[in-house]
């Protein structure tokens, strides 16, 4: 029998191959079996951002989401779909590792903040060799651009989905020094509302595929009228104790 193949995932970093990490970049040359996910009839971003960078007859194998936006993130439907889809990819993934194969999951920012292959890895980790390979994360790319750091002397830094209800995200945005807000896309007008009212609104900025070709830096404040694209991210930095 063959030992079990290790199924790695591979963080790739904020979007700019050049940001990928060595160890990332050694695996991904090497790799017989690449696997990503993607929405259906797209190439899907963590695909792209390796374009040209897999070896000679490498197998893909895309994973497709069955929902992303379609239905509420508090429709019990969506939790059943995701379930399903997720034990379904976890379970090709252990038929490769059972066969003796090697396979890389390529992976947005870092595979362990807010990623889709935690969901995979839980399901793997206690019967199959996992292993994770760290990365820039996406947040870290967006407050580079910005030319500002983000987080000085003591300053408390609060990562927010702009998916929470509104007040909630008011009561955070008071609260902390530093902000980085993330999946905004049509939660765009909520969050504006909840900067305003918490008094941060004049200090926040908007920065789309950071370190990606698209990338756009704008003060929030003067994006009206338009949903974000899913890589956005809104930042309010913070101002704390400095020599």
């Amino acid at each position: 029998m063959n030992a079990p193949g290790t199924l790695y995932g591979l963080g790739l970093g904020p979007g700019d191959p050049e940001l990928m990490s060595l160890r990332a970049h050694r695996l991904l040359g090497k790799a017989r079996h690449v696997a990503y996910f993607r929405k259906a009839g797209r190439p899907g971003q963590a695909r792209r951002i390796v374009e040209g960078m897999l070896a000679p007859g490498a197998l893909e194998h895309p994973m497709e989401y069955p929902v992303t936006t379609e239905i509420a993130l508090d429709d019990p439907a969506y939790n059943l779909a995701l379930s399903g889809f997720y034990a379904e990819c976890a379970a090709r993934l252990r038929a490769l590792s059972d066969a003796g194969h090697d396979v890389v999951v390529l992976c947005e920012g870092d595979p362990f903040f807010y990623g889709s292959f935690m969901h995979l890895y839980t399901r793997l980790v206690d019967t199959h060799p996992v292993e994770v390979v760290p990365a820039v994360t996406g947040m870290s790319g967006a407050w580079t651009v910005t030319g500002q750091p983000m987080t000085w002397g003591d300053d408390v830094l609060t990562v927010l989905m702009g998916t929470l209800p509104e007040p909630r995200l008011v009561r955070h945005m008071r609260d902390s020094d530093a902000l980085v807000v993330m999946k905004i896309g049509r939660h765009i007008d909520k969050v504006r509302r909840a900067l305003a009212t918490a008094g941060r609104l004049e200090q926040a900025w908007l920065v789309e595929f950071a370190t990606m070709p698209a990338q756009k830096l704008m003060r929030l404040r003067d994006v009206q009228g338009r949903v974000t694209p899913y890589f956005s991210t809104v930042l309010v930095h913070g101002q704390g104790r400095r020599p």
